[in-house]
């Protein structure tokens, strides 16, 4: 506080109140920032061999803590700068805030290394990247309802320092009753999502890069926010669906427990059809191609109709999207080989003819 003592000891006695106060506040600011940069070049050199948690976090740190010093070196400048009572009151005020509020910003800055640092192990590149989706789900959700939480708190902690605004609140408490209903309903959509957010984090009956199927529509999750999740349909639009939606209605996940899915292919053909030989070709098919995961394999009759037989053929895949492309390959490959070698067994209609043969009263039948 020495640093701090009235001017006049400088020769500065002569200049009015507001000046002395300027340069007093100035020097403050100016000796807490020589402070910091010395304090700041020591954390990084400290920082440099230790783990890349505390790296980044003195990188990212570097503004909340100058402005922590500006504070810090604030307070005792207000106490010997000309000031009135209420003046300087004001002044520590704006310094009580000012700190609750940086704490909140450092909160959120610490969570946000660590969320980055910690998703940098996972990728969803891989085939089998139930791990990653699992946490890359969990960790985003957590850091946004935690950021919500640590802002909701700093700004209520900020506002209750007003000695009117805790006044009301009390008073608001007090009287409670129909306000708070009032305030209960209107909150409701914004708690029921935000409660939504934590139980699918806890649960996680959904994942980044999940495949679902809502509202008859085929998609990954490519977003989930505190509010609503944004699912990448297959043509590229983008359904917009809120938390509350997976924890009420029914969907189907793909990629729940794993990636892998079996794929369907039905083919109709006419009752003559060797069900062996297309059987043998099948399976041909897929073993030369890559996208079958040697996993499942099955063609097997499931249906007997008036005219055709429903043939249905089971292949396994690594994700929704191999397995779709398996079934068009294996559709196609075998419609083609049916075409060429067995035309016989595509489907047909047919009928009876009769023809006459000369006699009265005699025909012939003639099926085709």
């Amino acid at each position: 506080m020495m640093l701090f003592q009235t001017f006049s000891d400088f020769g500065l006695g002569w200049l009015p109140a507001w000046a002395v106060i300027l340069i007093d506040m100035g020097l403050a600011i100016a000796l807490a920032v020589i402070v910091h940069a010395c304090l700041y070049a020591a954390l990084r050199r400290w920082a440099r061999g230790s783990k890349m948690f505390r790296r980044h976090l003195v990188e990212q740190t570097r503004g909340p803590a100058r402005l922590a010093m500006i504070f810090l070196f604030i307070a005792p400048a207000a106490s010997v700068a000309p000031l009135s009572p209420s003046d300087e009151q004001l002044l520590h005020h704006i310094v009580l805030v000012g700190t609750i509020l940086l704490i909140g910003w450092v909160a959120r800055i610490v969570l946000d290394v660590w969320a980055r640092l910690h998703l940098r192990r996972f990728t969803l590149d891989a085939e089998d990247n139930l791990m990653a989706r699992k946490h890359i789900t969990q960790t985003k959700i957590f850091l946004r309802v935690s950021s919500v939480m640590i802002s909701l708190v700093a700004i209520a902690t900020a506002l209750m320092t007003f000695e009117e605004v805790r006044q009301y609140g009390v008073s608001l408490l007090a009287s409670a009753g129909a306000a708070g209903i009032v305030a209960g309903l209107a909150l409701q959509p914004v708690l029921k999502n935000l409660f939504a957010g934590i139980q699918l984090a806890m649960t996680q009956p959904i994942r980044i890069d999940d495949a679902l199927i809502v509202e008859g529509e085929w998609g990954n999750v490519e977003e989930i926010t505190s509010t609503y999740v944004v699912i990448r349909i297959w043509d590229w639009r983008r359904m917009i669906v809120p938390l509350s939606y997976f924890i009420e209605q029914p969907f189907q996940n793909w990629t729940r427990e794993s990636s892998k899915l079996i794929g369907t292919v039905l083919i109709y053909l006419d009752h003559s059809a060797p069900i062996d030989r297309i059987r043998e070709k099948a399976r041909e098919i897929a073993e030369g191609s890559t996208l079958w995961d040697r996993d499942v394999f099955n063609l097997a009759v499931t249906d007997f109709r008036e005219r055709v037989i429903e043939v249905r053929l089971l292949v396994s895949a690594r994700n929704a999207p191999r397995a779709f492309d398996l079934r068009c390959e294996m559709r196609e490959k075998l419609v083609a080989w049916i075409q060429a070698e067995i035309p016989h067994a595509l489907p047909r209609t047919r009928e009876e003819l009769t023809v006459q043969t000369g006699h009265p009263g005699v025909e012939a039948p003639r099926r085709a």
